[in-house]
């Protein structure tokens, strides 16, 4: 699985798929549920950490095979769940659509943007974000819309409810191409500089506790730059722990653990992690 997610670890997938419609899907999902197959679905693997044992369960990976992104009518983008937000974000430009900037940079796909609620510089997915289709756990087609998206702080019904989203509809503004460029590039230099971007990563590592920001915590903890075997935290920014070379899935745990000890143990403040881990 190193080459199918960021922080580029993990071991081996029982079996990896990679479907290009709506009807493999559900055809891989009938037979998985059939043969009692565990199944688990990523797109770019983004924020997910993979254990050094390799995950024990089909792996359905939606990606440039599951991509399309087209617009309906003139303020509405439907897109793929397997379409990376950075092609979304270009084709909302090319509209001259606003509303995405913010996920400019974001380095997932649409359905994980979805499914986790991505966001970032004040922005997130449910401000776009009114509808998904997916294939639920008997490999039948459905949808979500509205207040049943259950859209909060990097969470969605898709957390919960075993389905596999297939596609995005999201509501956009009118704007001018020239401002969206600007801020999309903006906000893209910020990441730059600010981001330890030129190190595997599954971005931001905790959850952003209320009223409080992860990185600083972790910084004032003294724990900026610590590092678990090829697992360190970000010099750069502590709320990021990345993989500066040669990191296992438990060097990385390890880390994360040694953190949430010690600002619990400081601060008095609780860390929760924003990744995903499996096995």
């Amino acid at each position: 699985m190193t080459a199918h997610t960021t922080f580029k670890v993990g071991g081996n997938a029982r079996l990896m798929i990679f479907p290009s419609s709506k009807a493999q899907i559900a055809e891989i999902v009938k037979l998985c549920r059939a043969e009692g197959v565990r199944l688990l679905t990523i797109g770019n693997g983004s924020n997910l950490l993979v254990s050094d044992n390799g995950i024990d369960a089909a792996v359905i990976c939606l990606s440039n095979d599951f991509s399309e992104v087209r617009l309906i009518g003139e303020d509405v983008i439907f897109a793929e769940s397997g379409a990376s937000l950075i092609k979304l974000c270009r084709f909302a430009l090319e509209h001259s659509l606003s509303g995405l900037e913010f996920a400019y940079g974001i380095p997932g796909s649409c359905g994980g943007g979805a499914f986790m609620n991505a966001g970032a510089y004040g922005g997130e997915m449910k401000d776009v974000l009114f509808k998904c289709e997916h294939i639920d756990a008997n490999g039948n087609e459905g949808a979500l819309e509205g207040e049943a998206l259950k859209l909060t702080y990097r969470h969605s019904a898709y957390y919960d409810n075993g389905c596999i989203i297939t596609g995005l509809y999201l509501k956009l503004q009118k704007g001018n191409p020239d401002e969206i460029k600007a801020k999309m590039d903006d906000l893209l230099s910020r990441r730059k500089d600010k981001q330890p971007l030129e190190y595997p990563s599954a971005g931001s590592t905790f959850k952003r506790p209320e009223g409080y920001f992860a990185g600083a915590l972790i910084e004032e903890c003294g724990l900026k730059g610590k590092s678990v075997g090829g697992a360190q935290v970000s010099e750069k920014h502590a709320g990021f722990v990345i993989n500066k070379g040669g990191a296992t899935c438990g060097d990385i745990l390890e880390l994360c653990r040694l953190c949430s000890e010690t600002v619990m143990k400081e601060k008095g403040v609780k860390l929760e992690m924003e990744i995903r881990v499996t096995e």
